[in-house]
């Protein structure tokens, strides 16, 4: 299994939105896609992550001097299945619907607020420390600072455990 870079991970979608973002509004299907996460970063164990389907809208807004200041996409996100690569365990979640939308803040960092289904990677250096990997249905409210350090603020509604239940 292949190294997963933390920043790689954690942008990718973040890279593709502002991709999107930057043309002005449009509805992009999303790309089906897999992820591996060594023991430690997602779960204690290994875990695959594969995503398929999905169809988002995004929209930015920009200030009056054209800086962008908030984003916003909703729309279904992708099926996905989880994988425990040492017991073959899997976990598997319908494409849900989804809003999320991100402050950007004058400090360099982003503010998340995410409504529907949703699933969150907290990694050692987040806080709470991860790993974890949980699917909240409802509302949450995190931060990402300027080294992708993610701060779970708030969370409303139910929560998943996705690594206790591929335990």
């Amino acid at each position: 299994m292949k190294k997963v870079n933390r920043w790689i991970v954690r942008n990718t979608f973040a890279s593709a939105l502002a991709a999107v973002l930057w043309s002005g509004s449009s509805a992009v299907a999303a790309a089906d896609f897999t992820a591996d996460f060594l023991p430690g970063q997602a779960c204690a164990f290994a875990l695959h992550v594969e995503g398929t389907g999905g169809n988002q809208v995004y929209r930015d807004f920009v200030d009056r001097n054209g800086n962008l200041i908030r984003s916003l996409s909703a729309g279904s996100g992708s099926a996905l299945t989880f994988t425990n690569l040492s017991t073959g365990a899997k976990f598997s979640t319908q494409s849900n619907g989804a809003v999320t939308h991100i402050t950007y803040n004058a400090d360099g960092s982003y503010t998340y607020v995410t409504t529907g289904h949703n699933i969150l990677i907290l990694f050692p250096t987040d806080v709470p420390a991860g790993p974890t990997t949980t699917l909240y249905v409802g509302r949450v409210v995190f931060t990402v600072d300027s080294s992708f350090n993610y701060d779970l603020v708030q969370h409303n509604g139910t929560a998943t455990d996705i690594c206790a239940t591929l335990s």
